[in-house]
């Protein structure tokens, strides 16, 4: 029990805020800007900031649990390489699918890391959260559904799950169907139809077809679907207007990378904005663009501050909600 102490400690360093917006805040991966990424403590100070959302990524263990990772390698976050390190596969990653959840949950997890020229660890955001420090450990999607349902029960609030399968294709290769096991749980837990506070995304444009086609009515269920998209040539055909009106018959939204609302990244120029958001628009469908990063303006030249970043896209694009890392900050600026 006293691991779950210091999760009742954060809680307490903040006030839980309430306000009328019509804008989406999704907690990316938790609060992921002051805790390692989608560990309980992330997702538990997410909830004391306030958000709308929560961010699950999930992948399979070999046992068929489903787990909360950004990857379905396990080899950036946490210490599989000294734990294990002959379950290393040819490629020189560590499947999550390789490990049970018993054998998961013996790793030891960290804010994500890189390795520089001489094998050394290094963090991916050097002014975060310290590497190893601390006690934090991968948890299973039903443990962080009961977290967020308890503290909708214990705190009154109304917070949501946005669950992302992570390679989909991949399990489905490997002989497991993650998305149906994903919704599955959803189901179990309440979330049924459109009215849900749930949504399932995925990146892949063939899977949020075969879950709309197959596998919702299989489950006998219609939650809200998203359809995530980055700039590559395999969503060119979806950002057209015939593409995007294709995809609005069974989607509820899209949630596209940034720079496939402003490609232009260069300073003091026009931002040269694609028609992307008002064509969604036009459809019927939500955006819900990612990643909004206190240290985005550093690398996106139209963007001279964090606020900047939001007011860009929240007040002068409009769209409809964004991914953050920083959810306190966002929180503060849709209440000024």
């Amino acid at each position: 029990m006293l691991k779950y102490f210091y999760f009742f400690i954060i809680y307490t360093l903040f006030t839980l805020t309430t306000f009328a917006s019509d804008k989406v805040i999704v907690a990316h991966r938790g609060a992921s800007g002051y805790l390692p990424e989608h560990t309980i403590a992330a997702k538990a100070m997410a909830y004391a900031m306030g958000v709308d959302y929560i961010e699950q990524d999930v992948v399979m263990s070999k046992d068929n649990h489903l787990v909360v990772l950004h990857d379905h390698y396990i080899d950036r976050v946490t210490d599989v390489q000294v734990k294990f390190p002959n379950r290393v596969r040819d490629d020189g990653r560590y499947y999550v699918i390789d490990f049970t959840l018993r054998e998961i949950r013996s790793l030891n997890v960290t804010e994500r890391y890189d390795f520089d020229i001489k094998g050394k660890k290094i963090a991916v955001f050097k002014d975060r959260f310290p590497l190893f420090k601390s006690y934090f450990k991968i948890h299973t999607l039903e443990e962080e559904i009961e977290l967020i349902q308890g503290l909708n029960k214990s705190t009154g609030g109304d917070v949501g799950i946005y669950t992302e399968a992570k390679s989909p294709s991949f399990h489905l290769s490997e002989g497991k169907d993650l998305s149906k096991a994903i919704l599955e749980t959803f189901k179990k837990y309440g979330y049924q139809d459109r009215t849900s506070k749930a949504f399932y995304q995925t990146f892949e444009i063939e899977e949020l077809k075969r879950v709309y086609d197959k596998v919702l009515p299989m489950l006998n269920m219609d939650v809200k679907l998203i359809q995530l998209m980055g700039n590559s040539k395999y969503y060119s055909k979806m950002i057209t207007i015939k593409g995007l009106r294709n995809l609005s018959l069974y989607a509820y939204g899209i949630g596209p990378s940034l720079n496939m609302i402003i490609p232009n990244n260069e300073k003091n120029s026009e931002l040269g904005l694609t028609d992307l958001v008002t064509n969604a628009h036009r459809e019927g469908m939500k955006v819900h663009p990612y990643t909004f990063r206190r240290e985005s303006h550093s690398s996106l030249a139209y963007a001279t501050s964090y606020e900047n970043l939001l007011d860009i896209y929240l007040n002068q694009i409009g769209v409809d909600g964004v991914f953050t890392d920083f959810p306190d900050l966002t929180v503060k600026f849709l209440t000024r």
